[in-house]
């Protein structure tokens, strides 16, 4: 292997797309050399920083948190990798209850019941519904103003009757999924404007209606998921967060 390595080369060593290669460079994780045409050069210590920033990925770590390792500071990590560890924890936790569920649901129709998938999502939310509201209200505490919890109170007293909270938590799941998927991404593509202009829209019911201090909270809830994640799984990443607020950022540059 040469001393230097373009970045097409780069990705096929690391299974990397060079649009990732292109984005960790401008989060500042990889700083390539650049020839005078601005062709990027990868040389070995940035090829093991980057095994570095790839080994820590898999281990479940964000692009945030790997940052905050690299930057060559003094870190304690101890309580950072006691924090990654609950959060695997929960995770695995989740999919233990997850396959327990299924196994569950199985078994009934190996007896020969009928079972439709109303009743299987119904079979896999009893008694996660209780706990899941007690954690969310520990984490939201720390963030959400106590006007704020009032005012959410009336806005949910105020919805339609007819509005199916299951649906519209299903097409945040969605969408949050297909950005997961898509990172990482240019802030200033069509694709990110796509996926910002479909955030948006969802949004909208919620901000016809929100407060300055329910929005306060939930900016706030949602700027510092690393605080919280350990104790409650975020409905999207931090990844995605930062992500959102950087198209909305490039939109009022443009």
């Amino acid at each position: 292997m040469t001393d230097l390595m373009d970045i097409a080369a780069v990705a096929r060593l690391t299974g990397i797309t060079s649009r990732a290669l292109r984005f960790y460079e401008g989060r500042g994780l990889v700083a390539p050399l650049r020839t005078a045409s601005g062709r990027r050069l990868f040389g070995r210590d940035e090829l093991a920083r980057l095994h570095r920033i790839i080994t820590l990925k898999r281990a479940g770590f964000s692009l945030s948190q790997i940052e905050g390792l690299l930057n060559d500071r003094p870190v304690d990590l101890a309580p950072l990798l006691r924090a990654q560890i609950a959060v695997l924890d929960e995770q695995a936790q989740g999919l233990a209850q997850a396959r327990a569920h299924l196994a569950t649901a199985l078994s009934r129709i190996d007896r020969g019941e009928p079972l439709d998938a109303a009743t299987l999502c119904s079979l896999i939310r009893t008694g996660d519904i209780d706990m899941d509201q007690a954690k969310w209200k520990n984490v939201t505490d720390l963030y959400i103003s106590a006007q704020a919890e009032a005012d959410f109170a009336d806005v949910q007293g105020a919805l339609p009757t007819d509005f199916d909270q299951a649906a519209y938590g299903a097409q945040w799941a969605d969408l949050t999924a297909r950005i997961a998927d898509a990172l990482p991404l240019d802030p200033a593509s069509a694709q990110a404007g796509a996926f910002y202009d479909e955030w948006q829209a969802l949004l909208a019911p919620f901000m016809a209606v929100a407060t300055p201090a329910m929005t306060q909270g939930l900016t706030l809830l949602y700027d510092n998921i690393g605080e919280w994640q350990a104790e409650q799984t975020p409905p999207f990443s931090a990844d995605i967060w930062a992500f959102i607020k950087a198209v909305g950022q490039a939109r009022q540059a443009g």
